[in-house]
């Protein structure tokens, strides 16, 4: 092979990243910044040894069987369900991550998300450049407290973890359900309880979501479970969008069986429920989890790196699939 692989790139990484690409690779890509359509990624991954793709790219099995020389899809992204896993292990494709990177925007992004619901800033925002304001009220845009309130995690992984320091600084009581609980010696370092999460839901004024996407999770936050909580709370998700049932999300906010949501990820994005556009009581960003320029730099010299190595033949550092190469 040649010194330098071929790479397929889905859309621009910042510019240290692609530094490292063009100097170590014949690299192809989309200029446009834009999702690319089935087609066009079809058409790019023809001919290369690695295709680094976004996690809004989906690399079905029809992709990855458009270039039976293709050796790895490198996702610029934690998570990996915008992937067949399944069909790319069967083919002997390896596939990589960027995991670890993020946890601290991530949680920062999530616990800005919380604090802008609590004191209803979004809606302030709007109010002052609309020209509504005529000034002080004492019942004006009256939010619920932040300090001394309790904290509801679910999912305690790196993101939930990092969540507890900045719950903490703000002297919340924190509990939390995970599938796996914690050790009693893990739960007295982090000053943290669990809980079911029936009880999670219940007694918190604050739910923030940390889990990953599977067939388990998908929908884990429906009717049943938003009813639980309480009105005056307030639900947070930085995880993944289906994790939340967005129709019967709207359905609480609307009814005020909960205060407030505030998403940063979405069940079918870049598509939102359309009604959660029209709710004051829903705080949206469009997937800025991970967005510093720091972070992102170092999620793509992450992906350049697994990329890089598989082309060469070697184990990436962040491999998913680990049958490609142990039964190699």
């Amino acid at each position: 092979m040649n010194d330098r692989p071929k790479i397929f790139l889905t859309r621009e990484l910042p510019p240290e990243s692609m530094n490292q690409l063009r100097a170590n690779s014949i690299l192809t890509m989309n200029t446009e910044d834009r999702v690319l359509g089935k087609k066009e990624i079809v058409e790019g991954v023809q001919g290369v040894d690695g295709l680094l793709c976004l996690l809004n790219d989906t690399i079905d099995d029809e992709i990855l069987a458009a270039n039976p020389s293709l050796r790895v899809v490198a996702n610029f992204a934690v998570g990996f369900n915008n992937i067949d896993l399944a069909a790319a292990t069967r083919r002997g494709i390896a596939v990589t991550n960027t995991p670890g990177v993020l946890t601290d925007t991530t949680a920062d992004m999530a616990f800005a998300l919380l604090m802008s619901a609590a004191r209803r800033i979004v809606e302030g925002d709007t109010f002052m450049r609309t020209g509504r304001w005529e000034g002080w009220g004492p019942l004006q845009f009256l939010g619920g407290d932040v300090t001394g309130a309790t904290l509801g995690l679910i999912g305690m992984g790196r993101i939930g973890r990092a969540m507890v320091p900045r719950a903490k600084g703000f002297n919340m009581d924190v509990i939390y359900w995970n599938r796996t609980r914690l050790s009693s010696e893990e739960e007295s370092d982090l000053g943290v309880s669990y809980a079911e999460m029936d009880e999670v839901l219940r007694g918190s004024d604050y739910v923030s979501i940390h889990v990953a996407l599977n067939d388990q999770t998908r929908h884990l936050i429906g009717r049943d479970q938003l009813s639980l909580m309480k009105p005056t709370s307030c639900i947070v998700n930085t995880s993944r969008g289906a994790v939340i049932d967005e129709k019967a999300l709207f359905a609480a906010l609307k009814e005020r069986m909960i205060a407030v949501a505030a998403l940063d990820v979405y069940e079918n994005e870049p598509a939102v429920e359309p009604e959660l556009l029209k709710l004051p009581n829903a705080v949206l960003a469009p997937h800025l989890g991970s967005a510093t320029m720091g972070t992102r730099t170092k999620m793509g010299n992450m992906a350049v790196a697994n990329c890089l190595a598989a082309c060469h033949g070697q184990r990436p550092p962040n491999l998913v699939n680990d049958e490609v190469f142990d039964g190699a």
